[in-house]
Formats: structure tokens, sequence, C-alpha cells
């Protein structure tokens, strides 16, 4: 009985220092930094997300998409559970933006938006997974 009290009485304390699920509209640029794998709607996985502290700018983030071998660099803000990250080639022609939003219930793991190629009016639905 003792034994069963102590494994109930280590879960619960576990449980108190567990990280609270983060809602879609708390997310800021800290919680975008990181791996996040890319899939565009029915094409399927198309590359890996680093996104990074921008080196400049303190509310900002930066990174490059890896689509295998390919890599672009990435720069962006987020805001409310809101972003945009802008696609460059060469770091300082826009080729691609990503427009999207945290999915609720995801806690900060799970985003979707549209990515349009600069120029282009009409984009293709993505989901970012957080890894």
């Amino acid at each position: 009985m003792k034994r069963v009290v102590l494994v109930l009485a280590c879960l619960l304390a576990g449980s108190a220092f567990a990280e609270p699920c983060l809602r879609a509209g708390d997310v800021q640029q800290p919680d975008m930094l990181g791996l996040w794998r890319a899939e565009l709607v029915g094409v399927g996985h198309v590359g890996t997300l680093l996104l990074q502290k921008h080196p400049e700018y303190a509310e900002s983030f930066s990174g490059w998409i890896d689509r295998d071998g390919d890599k672009r660099q990435l720069a962006g803000d987020a805001e409310d559970g809101e972003f945009t990250i802008e696609e460059s080639v060469d770091g300082r022609h826009i080729a691609a933006n990503w427009v999207g939003e945290i999915v609720e219930g995801s806690c900060g793991k799970e985003a979707r938006g549209t990515w349009t190629i600069d120029g282009q009016k009409s984009g293709k639905a993505f989901v970012l997974h957080k890894e």
C-alpha cells in the first residue's frame, strides 16, 4: 500500500511541473524557434525549416528551409499566434511568403496557412509540424 501511495505522489508531483499546453493566440516569436517539418497540402513533405532568433531584430526570427539540399533563407515575425515568413534565394529578394497561424489545440506544435510564390495571386496550403 505504501508503494502505491508513493507512486501516486510521484506522478502527481511530476504533473505539477508539466509544461501547460500553449494556446494558439499566445504563441510569440520564442515559441516559433526550432525545427519544423513543412508539407504542402496534396504534395506532402517539401522541406525542413529551422527558425532561430534574428541576429539584428529581437522580436523577429530568421533561418532557412532545406528542400533536399536546396537551402533558402527565411526571415519572419510572429504575434498572437499569427506569423509571416519571407523566403529568399539570395537574402535580398523575396521569392515566396508563408502566412499562417498556429492551430488551436496543437500546443504550438502545428501551423497552417498559405505559401505563395512572389508575384503570384494565389498560393498553396501548407502545414508545419514542430519537431
